[in-house]
């Protein structure tokens, strides 16, 4: 009976430890990468738009693409590739 919940407690600290934490991390780095965009700024969205920030606001940012300006929410930027955008460039 103790070895039964000795392997459960296990269990779950295994499953923090390789799951809730990296994901943490994650966000952390997404929120700070968010709050240090600035106007000028080269970026890529979630969903492929590519453009330069035009204005920022609390959770918002108006982007330029070749087309016009897009109104969209700061957490639809992509850190992963806004990052290997402005690696290349």
């Amino acid at each position: 009976m103790d070895a039964n919940i000795i392997s459960i407690v296990l269990i779950f600290v295994v499953m923090f430890v390789f799951m809730i934490l990296p994901q943490q991390r994650k966000m952390k780095k997404e929120k700070e990468f968010e709050t240090g965009l600035k106007v000028g700024d080269k970026i890529v969205t979630k969903s492929g738009f590519h453009g330069k920030v035009a204005e920022l606001s609390e959770t918002t940012a108006v982007i330029e693409t070749m087309s016009g300006k897009l109104k969209i929410e700061k957490s639809a930027i992509s850190m992963e590739m806004s990052a290997a955008l402005n690696k290349k460039a």
